[in-house]
């Protein structure tokens, strides 16, 4: 995606499952969410091992949430990212895979994308968001 696409989406964008997020503080997942959390957006976590995080629920994979997503931001290890596609292709309205720094797939991202959906791989959505959008 372009810059311009990627800060188009961001500004779009109400909802964000965050995969792979955890409620301890020291990790990445929850640092950035909860800075998405004070952007407006709403945030839903996605743990089979977390019931709470950041005062949402947490449902144990995409495709039992029952709202609508935008966005679903990968904080797992790469080799996970296949069964995240999986479930995010049966999850209607889903816009975008979006994979953190350091989770690379590009055979998941390839997939998502020949389903029509985009994909952002190896970027922080916080930094992009301070790139893109400041």
């Amino acid at each position: 995606m372009t810059d311009r696409e990627t800060a188009d989406l961001l500004r779009s964008a109400k909802t964000i499952a965050v995969v792979g997020l955890s409620k301890n503080p020291m990790r990445a997942s929850f640092g950035v969410s909860r800075f998405l959390q004070r952007q407006g957006y709403r945030i839903i976590p996605v743990n089979p091992n977390e019931t709470e995080v950041l005062g949402e629920r947490a449902y144990p994979s995409l495709v039992n949430i029952p709202d609508a997503v935008d966005i679903a931001d990968v904080f797992r290890r790469s080799e996970y990212v296949e069964s995240v596609v999986d479930d995010a292709l049966q999850k209607p309205g889903l816009q975008c895979i979006w994979m953190q720094e350091g989770v690379v797939n590009p055979a998941a991202a390839k997939r998502a994308e020949d389903a029509g959906m985009r994909v952002v791989m190896d970027r922080c959505i916080l930094k992009e968001m301070a790139r893109l959008l400041s």
